[in-house]
């Protein structure tokens, strides 16, 4: 049994390979939403829509992983870049904002992955339900916990668990886009081009759907989260462009493909997984049983890489002293227990949640990807704020600069439009959320003896706990629904 170190001492960080950070990255996109994208798809927008919003999320999220390779290189001395790179821009109070949502984020993704695996279980066992049964959330809490205590063990193991289970998995949602392709009946995939009845117009159809990538495409800076375990520096950018390039080509076909299998109608009634259902109805029951293997593969090596980040977010910023110091312990493996215990902890109160849900895995999956947007955001402004200022670009060429900062001008407007495309009653939801957390700040600040907040940042906690009021209000009165 390994002892733990004392409160802010570092252990010798496990240094990880380009290919492991790839399989990071790639193992923390490729999770449960891929498995969800035909009926999540069909039941807001047709073809052209789903074009469109692949073709706008795809160049938003490949500026976005352009700004956290450039910020890798830029930057070195910030690791675990999302949260790092908030604070070194915008003051203490952002950064912890910045790490809170996407620890928090990172706790509720992982709800997903088992509401989706009991979900798939469930059409052989009823009992289970739509993975938002009793039962489901009693056996999805043991492996909740099961997870924590194997990742206990250390981040070396776990990591490269990660990277055979992340091949493992990439495998059958491959052969689903070969069969999809060999099933394609292009009468059908015609009829679904510009949407269904209950679709709007093509904007709406959309902003609809933004979400919903914004979900699959989580994990695009899981190689800057991990910076501090990177064998050489540029494997962190590198990594992070060949992940999302990788797992966009897959996301993108699964889409699209499944469009030339069913009608929309029957796309969006499907049960999730809704994956198995496209390929049921073309080579019957085996393909249920083939995507739901796979799917129990993916969540194992998704919910592996999350639960890492979310404990890692924590960890840094404990030792930046933004978090309590009680979380910046670790292991003689290297492993932040206390933050990974918390993070557990919060996994399994919204497990409790999602079982007054009317819908646990969307509600799951809609506040997964509403609780990241801000930290993406500060992670856009503060390369703009780099490349605007043109602090550490003295003696780079002009057109280096210019680069680098259109690209941020646009990862910062797309970013934008997301926390538009979320909508006002989920970014209210995730004041719920940030507001009390702001304990943990508070604390972090009386253990350093220091001013709790400075400036603006007193008015951004205002906002904050204005809009968790107006959220409880909301909630209270019915005008938002679980």
């Amino acid at each position: 049994m390994s002892n733990p170190s004392a409160p802010g001492e570092k252990a010798p960080a496990a240094k990880l390979s380009l290919l492991t950070l790839t399989t990071v990255v790639i193992g923390s996109m490729v999770g449960a939403g891929v498995f969800s994208l035909p009926q999540r798809f069909a039941e807001e927008t047709g073809v052209w829509g789903a074009l469109v919003a692949w073709l706008i999320a795809g160049s938003g999220m490949l500026m976005l992983a352009f700004v956290f390779q450039r910020l890798s290189m830029r930057k070195p001395a910030l690791d675990a870049g999302i949260f790092a790179y908030a604070k070194a821009g915008f003051g203490n109070y952002v950064g912890f904002f910045s790490a809170a949502g996407y620890w928090a984020s990172a706790c509720v993704g992982n709800v997903t992955y088992w509401v989706l695996t009991m979900s798939t279980l469930g059409v052989l066992f009823p009992q289970l339900g739509a993975g938002d049964t009793l039962l489901a959330v009693v056996l999805s809490s043991a492996g909740l916990w099961g997870f924590f205590f194997l990742i206990r063990r250390g981040i070396k193991e776990a990591t490269a668990i990660n990277r055979i289970v992340t091949i493992a998995k990439v495998v059958p949602i491959l052969v689903f886009v070969l069969f999809a392709v060999f099933l394609f009946d292009p009468a059908v995939f015609a009829g679904n081009l510009t949407g269904a009845d209950y679709t709007g117009p093509l904007f709406e159809q959309v902003s609809n759907t933004m979400l919903v990538t914004v979900f699959v495409f989580l994990g695009v800076e899981g190689a800057s989260v991990y910076s501090r375990h990177a064998r050489r520096r540029e494997d962190v950018g590198r990594a992070t462009v060949l992940g999302f390039l990788s797992v966009f080509a897959i996301f993108a076909s699964v889409t699209i493909v499944s469009y030339g299998v069913l009608p929309m109608e029957q796309l969006a009634e499907l049960r999730q997984p809704s994956m198995a259902g496209v390929l049921e109805a073309g080579v019957g029951t085996w393909g249920v049983v083939f995507v739901s293997a796979g799917l129990v593969i993916s969540v194992m090596g998704a919910y592996l890489a999350w639960s890492l980040m979310a404990a890692e977010v924590l960890f840094v910023a404990a030792t930046e002293k933004d978090m309590p110091r009680f979380l910046s312990r670790v292991s003689d493996d290297d492993v932040p227990v206390n933050a990974l215990l918390l993070s557990t902890l919060l996994s399994q109160l919204v497990m409790v949640i999602t079982y007054f849900s009317g819908d646990a895995f969307d509600f799951a999956l809609d506040m997964t990807a509403v609780l990241t947007l801000f930290s993406l955001l500060f992670a856009a402004l503060y390369a703009l704020k780099l490349g605007w200022s043109g602090e550490t670009y003295e003696g780079a060429p002009s057109r280096i600069r210019r680069g680098d900062l259109a690209i941020a001008v646009i990862a910062t407007i797309y970013s934008v439009f997301l926390v538009y495309a979320a909508g006002l009653p989920l970014v209210l939801l995730s004041m719920i959320f940030y507001a009390p957390a702001t304990v943990l700040f508070v604390i972090a600040r009386r253990e350093q003896g220091q001013r709790v907040f400075r400036g603006g940042e007193l008015v951004l906690f205002l906002i904050t706990l204005a809009g968790a009021v107006a959220g409880v209000l909301a909630l209270t009165r019915g005008w938002i629904v679980l």
